[in-house]
């Protein structure tokens, strides 16, 4: 493959059409990577042709790919830059990298996957990698992730004993979020490094304070030419008012120092705010120092990703735009990939100012985001600030590319270059090809409002979200409908799936779209449905107008289809809604309809999804790595047969037996990081068991959705319609649900009931099968009175308890059993709608909230055991019913405190021998009555000798990554799956 940087300067006389890559050169110049192989439009171009004559066309064409600069026509020959190789750095041996510790909200699992990322990275390279890290839920923190790791506190003085032990050559800063950059400067600038002889890779200490600290980094963006919003750096209250009254009105952008996710920020609309944040964002940055903005509330906000390696070689790898307008953080936005927005001029001016940006800054092997604001009334642009680092947009940029930024922000850190390194997907391209997208990326973030019912739902500056879903579609429209159905909240698409709120007035309505919030988007519906215009909207919400019309096309279609008889929709109508986005269930919710009918009727008119490739290239290149996502899309002429212009990517079936395994979805409290750990691990066991591996996750932030962890990676909604196609196209021996927690163990039943169907035959499914624990025990543990009578019959002693789907039916059950009562909603995670109710009016108030009205299962009611201590039982089954009990942990908390909150002693250190005996035996017995296949969690509650049953889940608990790591053992999760 010849690969060579064509800068932009070249003449547009002469010049050829070609598909190129656009990148910068080492000399400076803003360029493009010219592929020999993609010169597709030179053909019958009369011009190029006398310039480089028939032949040297003809040989391009056929893929001669041995060319040299001096091959080439003079007048082409003195643009072409090589982009410069570098050697691999000799001199280092050890690398430490340190991780950044427990999930937070702003420092997700995204790091999980990017310190995972750089240690395979490093360890290809032949580099001994030393890791550490405060939370065992990781993959990072795996066996087989670095050659030595530390589960130890991430502090100054742990690291410092960590270094003198085992004397690294040098430290990567940028994989582990924030932590591990400030725990990095402080070890460079407390002199610790030096004093061992330690060298800081990927980004130097300059570096990190000029993008990191505010005055810093606005000096050198006034030394570059590059505008910056007017404020002031403070670093007391007594600066603050002088800053307040120096900008002189409000509202105020308050921005800290050195903190991840708007930490301590925020927006003040008036004095009494801006002390409050000022004063709270001064205390959460580490060098006490905030920035004091003017607001550029309504202007448009987008990111760039961008790498650059010691030759000075700089590639945009990917263009985000934020879909709410300024104000909103950027973690808890809509944000779409790539730009949707931005005139060419525009892009080029924030690609042209953010190459000068990561030069400036001195980022010299590695990546960083670059985040702008542009005036939407003038095309003003602003750079807000830089992250000198791995982030978590570049997770979401790696993930919507197919270009894996972390992976190779750790290889440009030991002296490789962009050219050096090859394409993963294409296995041809080098890094210095920069990713080219013909599909629209939508992430759209998920929060845990209703955990905090005292928190507000307003978005600021300071993060919020907990998690986030990615979807991938071929139009926004398509992208966008399909990421609100894989947030799992509830929701179908935009609109049409009974999820509308209603608003009193017109003015109520109005006030509503002004205020960000998580629902905001979902308001703009009411706002089409009231009349107002997509000029309207816009002033009020500043959503861009092209956003609102689409909106409004997805709005206008649904209308269409409202009210009519589904044998009436053709397969023209049909597939235009699909392909607009439109999920079975909201057609189903228009013609009233079920969603089985819906899908039956599709598949009677030919229409089915077609799976595309995540290539890097919009398939210039072929891919060697599956990374797939689903889209309705014909090339055949209307009129014709539908069906026969859809074509799937897909590869052909490979003769191993074949397993789907479900991921967990986006984050929330209660279902994070520990799920995906036990996904990951059954990927890899399935794979050294000759399995070929099927993962269908829709969670950008994790290793589960790494294009290299499982054989073939869908990245679609987990829903029926999404995983049932995915099944018929894949045609897999089995499916497996209890890794992925709830998410999936939601899905076992309806799942098993279409594998039964005679539609499920017909798909050629016959053979599949839900693998390890049947669904119809998982329906047994759920199922409040199948699981009493199951107790009963084995006598375990459980908690008196009652049902109940009305407040009659409550207070009567309350009543019998006596206050205080734990009550809580079926089948959930995370204690989600659980509470301890103290009496008929708490009680009153629980079964009128919304987490109990939208159940489908009754509320279970229990008695609230006082002074009692929990028991968490992770336990392992196979099919031939042997058991053995992983761990047995002891909640430090008292009972009533989730599990999933308390602190926890394993081994257990004050219950009993008779309550382990009885402990034991039960879990024992209980899993092989469940007939568990797999893993099983089983909650006890220990009053003296006394050992009551709370709860038993036949699956992969947030507790499995503790015992696994009290055990070490490996991969004891997927140990059945031999028999």
């Amino acid at each position: 493959m010849a690969a060579f940087l064509l800068p932009s300067c070249l003449p547009s006389s002469g010049r050829p059409a070609l598909s190129v890559s656009r990148g910068v050169s080492a000399r400076g110049r803003s360029a493009s990577v010219l592929m020999a192989s993609s010169m597709e439009d030179l053909d019958g171009d009369a011009d190029i042709e006398s310039k480089m004559g028939k032949e040297e066309v003809a040989r391009v064409r056929s893929q001669e790919l041995n060319v040299s600069i001096e091959e080439y026509p003079e007048w082409i020959r003195e643009f072409l830059v090589p982009p410069i190789a570098l050697k691999k750095r000799t001199d280092l041996k050890k690398i430490m990298v340190i991780g950044a510790g427990p999930i937070i909200i702003g420092q997700a699992c995204e790091f999980d996957y990017s310190g995972t990322q750089a240690c395979k990275a490093l360890r290809d390279e032949g580099y001994s990698v030393v890791l550490v890290n405060s939370n065992p839920a990781t993959i990072m923190t795996d066996n087989d992730t670095a050659d030595r790791i530390y589960i130890e506190p991430l502090t100054i003085e742990v690291l410092e004993k960590i270094i003198a032990k085992e004397r690294p050559d040098a430290l990567l800063p940028t994989m582990g979020g924030q932590t591990a950059l400030n725990l990095s400067t402080r070890l460079a600038t407390e002199g610790i490094l030096d004093k061992y002889d330690v060298e800081l890779i990927g980004a130097k200490l300059d570096a990190i304070a000029k993008g990191e600290d505010r005055l810093l980094f606005r000096s050198a963006m006034e030394k570059i030419g590059v505008p910056c919003c007017p404020s002031v750096i403070v670093n007391s209250l007594q600066e603050a008012d002088a800053a307040a009254e120096e900008i002189g009105s409000y509202p105020l952008i308050i921005r800290p120092a050195y903190t991840l996710g708007g930490t301590g920020g925020g927006i003040a609309y008036n004095p009494e705010e801006y002390l409050e944040i000022a004063k709270g964002g001064l205390d959460a940055s580490p060098v006490t120092q905030i920035l004091v903005e003017k607001s550029l509330l309504g202007w448009k906000e987008y990111e760039l990703e961008v790498m650059r390696d010691g030759a000075d070689n700089v590639v945009i790898v990917c263009s985000i735009e934020n879909i709410d307008p300024m104000g909103v953080h950027t973690g808890d936005s809509i944000t779409v990939a790539p730009t949707l927005t931005l005139t060419d001029k525009e892009y080029q001016r924030l690609r042209d100012m953010s190459i000068a940006i990561i030069r400036e800054i001195g980022v010299d092997t590695g990546g960083s985001n670059i985040q702008f604001a542009v005036n939407p009334d003038n095309g003003d642009v602003i750079v807000i600030e830089m992250n000198p680092r791995v982030s978590r947009s570049s997770a979401l940029a790696s993930k919507a590319t197919g270009f894996p930024i972390a992976k190779l922000a750790a290889k440009l850190s030991v002296g490789l270059s962009l050219a050096d390194i090859q394409n993963d997907i294409t296995l041809k391209t080098p890094a210095s090809f920069e990713p080219t997208l013909d599909y629209i990326v939508t992430k759209v973030p998920r929060f845990a409002f209703e955990k905090f019912p005292g928190a507000s739902s307003v978005l600021s500056t300071q993060m919020k979200a907990v998690g986030e879903a990615m979807a991938i579609g071929r139009t926004f429209r398509e992208s966008i409908q399909k990421c609100f159905r894989s947030l799992e909240t509830g929701r179908a698409g935009w609109g049409f799936d009974s999820k509308k709120k209603e608003f009193p007035t017109k003015e109520d309505l109005m006030a509503a779209l002004r205020i960000p919030t998580p629902e905001r988007i979902f308001y703009i519906f009411n706002a089409f449905e009231l009349g107002l215009t997509v000029e309207e909207i816009y002033d009020i919400s500043r959503y861009d107008p092209w956003v609102l019309h689409n909106l409004r096309s997805i709005y206008d279609t649904g209308m269409g289809l409202q009210g009519r008889l589904l044998e009436e929709i053709g397969a023209e109508e049909l597939f235009e809604m699909k392909s607009m986005g439109f999920s079975d269930v909201q057609i189903a919710e228009l013609c009233n309809v079920s969603e089985t009918e819906v899908r039956q009727r599709r598949k009677a008119l030919g229409l089915k999804p077609v799976y595309k490739t995540v290539d890097t290239c919009a398939s210039e290149f072929e891919a060697y790595t599956p990374y797939l996502y689903s889209t309705y899309e014909s090339t055949s002429v209307w009129g014709e047969d539908i069906a026969a212009g859809f074509s799937s990517e897909v590869p052909p079936p490979s003769g191993k037996n074949k397993v789907v395994i479900l991921g967990g979805g986006p984050n929330r409290i209660g279902q994070g990081i520990e799920f995906d750990y036990c996904c990951v691990h059954a990927c890899f066991e399935l794979r050294e068991q000759g399995f070929e591996t099927v993962m269908i996750n829709s969670n950008p932030e994790t290793v589960s959705t790494d294009y290299d962890t499982s054989d073939r990676l869908y990245f679609e909604p987990l829903t029926l319609e999404d995983v049932v196609a995915v099944l018929e196209a894949e045609q897999p021996d089995g499916i497996i649900v209890q890794f992925g927690g709830q998410t999936p163990l939601k899905l076992a039943v309806p799942l098993q009931r279409y594998l039964a169907s005679d539609e499920a035959k017909e798909a050629g499914l016959g053979h599949t099968k839900i693998l390890g624990t049947s669904p119809d025990s998982i329906d047994a543990a759920e199922d409040r009175d199948r699981f009493a009578a199951i107790l009963d019959e084995l006598g375990i002693r459980q908690p008196a308890n009652g049902l109940a789907t009305s407040m009659a039916e409550a207070k009567d059950a309350a009543d019998r059993i006596g206050y205080p009562v734990v009550v809580r909603p079926s089948y959930v995670l995370g204690g989600r709608g659980m509470e301890i109710v103290y009496d008929e009016e708490e009680l009153a108030k629980y079964m009128t909230a919304d987490v109990v009205v939208e159940s489908e299962h009754p509320v279970l009611i229990d008695r609230f055991l006082t002074n009692a201590t929990e028991v968490d039982v992770d336990a392992l089954a196979d099919s031939e019913g042997n058991v053995v009990i992983g761990g047995i942990m002891e909640h430090i908390e008292e009972a009533g405190i989730h599990s999933g909150d308390s602190a926890c002693s394993l081994p257990t250190v004050s219950i009993s021998y008779n309550a382990m005996v009885t402990i034991r035996g039960w879990s024992v017995a209980l899993a092989k009555r469940l007939k568990v296949v797999g893993l099983m969690n089983i909650q006890w509650a220990v009053q003296g000798e006394d050992v009551y049953i709370l709860e038993a889940n036949p699956r992969a608990s947030r507790t499995v990554t503790s015992a696994h790591y009290h055990s070490r053992s490996s991969r004891t999760e997927l140990l059945i799956l031999r028999h």
